[in-house]
């Protein structure tokens, strides 16, 4: 039986961790490096760190901050925000990161999926979903740019997409859960998770432990990710796996 991951998520503005609620209103969570090193020694199983700025403002991923962040870890680490083509999965690899995410750029050229599972093999790459409910569509919508700019891609068929395309790994997160603390998006993260072979990341509404245990045991998610409430010490990973322990779920 796999065991289940908790993943922190460094949210990276201009070399700083910060965290919003629904994708804006971000404020400072602390300096990146010394955030990596405290959850590396939590007992984190992987961490994500993700240049939220990067593909909103056109630039590269900072490959410097992504070096003294791999410096401080042993565990697995993925880096996602601006990777647009091949020589930039290659420039943020070598600087240290285990994988790479994608978002904006794969919904934009799909086939950069594929290009970086041929080179570098499908457990380095991660596509990266934002999803929101859509009323017309009578499902979740995919957005880009950040949460900006609405796609006309329905969440189940582009994870299938994704994973045909050869991505080893989704990153599913709910906007309309993004920050709010209320729980992950149950609905959504199962009907994902049922649409693919691959290890989906539920992302988006962690506001306590047992929203874990929910998340893994209702919605069956492979791994939950969460920011604010680790960043903010409202409960630890450690807490996190000692409660999920006692519920009888799998975790290292």
């Amino acid at each position: 039986m796999l065991t289940k991951r908790i993943v922190p998520c460094l949210d990276v503005k201009e070399g700083r961790v910060v965290k919003g609620v629904q994708f804006v209103d971000l404020r400072d969570a602390g300096d990146p490096v010394e955030l990596a090193a405290f959850y590396d020694e939590q007992g984190a199983d992987e961490l994500v760190f993700l240049d939220i700025s990067a593909s909103h403002e056109g630039r590269e991923t900072m490959v410097e901050v992504i070096e003294q962040v791999a410096g401080t870890l042993s565990i697995p680490f993925t880096v996602g925000g601006g990777i647009n083509a091949l020589e930039d999965m290659k420039r943020v690899l070598r600087a240290g990161a285990d994988k790479v995410s994608l978002n904006t750029a794969a919904v934009n050229r799909p086939e950069l999926i594929k290009e970086g599972a041929d080179f570098f093999g499908s457990q380095c790459i991660v596509v990266a979903i934002d999803a929101k409910y859509d009323e017309e569509l009578g499902s979740w919508r995919i957005y880009t740019h950040g949460g900006r700019k609405a796609t006309d891609w329905e969440v189940t068929a582009w994870a299938k997409e994704a994973v045909r395309l050869g991505a080893g790994e989704i990153l599913l997160t709910s906007m309309d859960q993004d920050g709010a603390k209320t729980g992950f998006d149950l609905a959504l993260t199962k009907a994902v998770n049922d649409a693919v072979t691959v290890p989906v990341i539920a992302s988006g509404g962690a506001g306590k432990k047992e929203d874990f245990a929910d998340v893994f045991e209702e919605a069956k998610a492979d791994a939950a990710l969460a920011a604010s409430i680790f960043h903010y010490k409202e409960t630890s990973v450690a807490e996190v796996k000692t409660y999920l322990k006692e519920k009888g779920v799998a975790v290292r």
